[in-house]
């Protein structure tokens, strides 16, 4: 995938939230997802095992003609043909996974202080947050702001995605701060018609 590619497939990234509908709900509302304007899906399933996550992952895979990146589990992403994983500050190393996974695999890093810069600049792109206010991550941490969010996007020097409580209404301060684009859970995959939310940030 060129950078090109890639800032194409940042620019609204739809995060998954949980099997209330089971794997074949999930994958309705992926595409929907899709359909509404979504260009990269995150499988992020945080209770399920890795046999939970591989057949989630090869169901959206057959389903999807967008990436589809892992949620902390590289091991998961290979086994079942993923365009890539999303690693936060607790998860393997981005240097550690770029040495066991094959050229053109998209590795993400998650950012939300100085001291994951470091490791977000050996990424493909970071996640950097939370920008607002969130209650879909209960780790996420305080809210850091737009401002904030701007001065480490410059500082990683990496395509950043916008996450954490994020709306359509941000888009425009956000991609003024430099996002390449917004990653979310509740703004489309929480909404009972996910192609019409994400049509709502593709709007502007």
């Amino acid at each position: 995938m060129t950078d090109d590619e890639l800032r194409g497939a940042l620019a609204l990234c739809a995060i998954t939230d949980d099997l209330r509908d089971g794997i074949d709900g999930l994958v309705a509302r992926a595409v929907a997802a899709q359909q509404g304007g979504a260009t990269m899906v995150q499988l992020r399933l945080k209770h399920a095992d890795a046999r939970l996550l591989v057949e989630a992952a090869r169901a959206l895979l057959g389903a999807l003609h967008v990436p589809l990146v892992v949620n902390d589990r590289v091991d998961v992403a290979l086994a079942a043909g993923a365009a890539g994983a999303h690693l936060g500050a607790d998860d393997l190393p981005i240097a550690a996974a770029r040495a066991i996974v094959p050229a053109g695999f998209i590795l993400g890093a998650s950012v939300g202080s100085e001291d994951e810069v470091a490791n977000g600049r050996l990424a493909d792109y970071v996640g950097i947050g939370p920008v607002f206010g969130t209650t879909s991550k209960a780790d996420a941490g305080a809210a850091i702001g737009v401002p904030r969010f701007g001065e480490l996007a410059k500082a990683v020097a990496r395509p950043a995605l916008a996450i954490g409580g994020v709306e359509a209404s941000h888009l425009p301060g956000l991609l003024a701060a430099g996002a390449a684009g917004v990653a979310v859970i509740r703004a489309v995959f929480g909404q009972d018609d996910p192609r019409a939310a994400a049509a709502t940030f593709r709007a502007h």
